[in-house]
């Protein structure tokens, strides 16, 4: 195989996703990942920033958000996705449409709207050259700090080596958001799958054969944009996860050392911000006064008070107000889910 230093590396940053779970902040109109949440730059504006070693930039995205992702990422190139159907087709689009652009490219695709702090270039990097040694699809894998429930899991098998010294182990298992007892077990033996994955375009697109996705890849050798464009739109919403990489028999994971977590949910913040006396998170233009463990956020157009009470998420954005406990942050879905069918989300 080609080493990554005679390849083009594109960063390819997925940002088509309204991030349901951190409602009312995210918004159908007003995704999470143009939000900044305890900085002055958006996520996506971080994130382009976190990709800024790679060869070319590829914002992916709806055509509802094309026109924003400039001010986030001014140095990027925009694609836009046909239609919204997870991250699976919108991967193999990119994937198609990238090789033309870069017959020699290999692919880091990054989700725009995660915490990252610590090396993630040279942990990225190494997966880049992993997927090119090994030709096959590589995923990010960090060390686990607690036996979380809201991530899927990594089993890895026995460590190797590229050549160049790379060290990289062949996936033996995903394990999706397990129940609390499973992921005590998990932790000492996984990762944490982060959703960064590296690859050749050749190598995801065959892969995709006999899976979900099976049709949009076929029309992506097609070499016919309004074929692709169409199979995009025809197959059914699919995560790559569950598509093609719990599928394959040609997945790798690159440790990376770093400090992770993927914002799905408003009780994450009180693990990327810094906490109060009493554990309370405060975001924005808020206060508590007896309240411990309650995440509070606002978007600045209202002040929001906490008065005694403990292990809530208050958020307040826009004309929006949600409150719940946080142990059931994960269900601001349903409350989306509603929103959707009366159209108001």
């Amino acid at each position: 195989m080609r080493a990554l230093a005679d390849r083009t590396l594109v960063a390819v940053i997925l940002a088509g996703g309204t991030g349901t779970r951190l409602y009312p902040a995210s918004r159908s109109d007003r995704p999470k990942q143009f939000r900044a949440f305890g900085n002055d730059r958006s996520l996506l504006a971080r994130t382009a920033d976190r990709v800024a070693f790679a060869d070319e930039t590829v914002v992916l995205t709806r055509e509802a958000f094309a026109d924003d992702v400039p001010d986030h990422a001014p140095d990027a190139d925009v694609l836009v996705e046909p239609a919204a159907r997870d991250t699976g087709p919108a991967l193999v689009y990119a994937a198609a449409r990238l090789r033309e652009r870069f017959p020699d490219a290999v692919l880091c695709c990054v989700p725009s709207d995660h915490h990252v702090w610590g090396d993630f270039a040279g942990a990225a990097r190494r997966a880049a050259r992993v997927a090119a040694a090994t030709d096959g699809l590589v995923t990010l894998g960090v060390e686990p700090t607690r036996p979380a429930t809201e991530y899927g899991y990594i089993a890895p098998g026995p460590e190797r080596e590229t050549t160049d010294g790379d060290a990289y182990a062949p996936v033996e298992r995903f394990r999706e958001k397990p129940d609390r007892e499973a992921a005590a077990d998990l932790v000492a033996d996984c990762y944490w799958n982060a959703g960064v994955f590296a690859w050749t375009p050749d190598a995801f697109l065959r892969e995709c054969r006999g899976t979900p996705l099976a049709a949009v890849a076929d029309a992506a050798d097609a070499d016919d944009p309004d074929a692709l464009r169409a199979a995009v739109e025809a197959v059914d919403p699919v995560s790559v996860d569950y598509a093609v990489m719990e599928r394959t028999d040609d997945a790798y994971v690159v440790p990376a050392e770093m400090e992770w977590d993927d914002l799905g949910s408003w009780d994450a913040l009180e693990r990327v911000l810094e906490t109060d006396a009493d554990g309370n998170a405060v975001l924005g233009d808020a206060l508590t006064v007896d309240a411990s463990g309650t995440v509070v956020a606002t978007g600045g157009e209202a002040h929001v008070s906490v008065v005694g009470a403990d292990d809530l998420v208050v958020a307040a954005y826009g004309d929006r107000v949600l409150v719940v406990p946080k142990a059931e942050a994960q269900r601001v879905r349903e409350v989306v889910d509603r929103l959707r069918e009366e159209n108001s989300f």
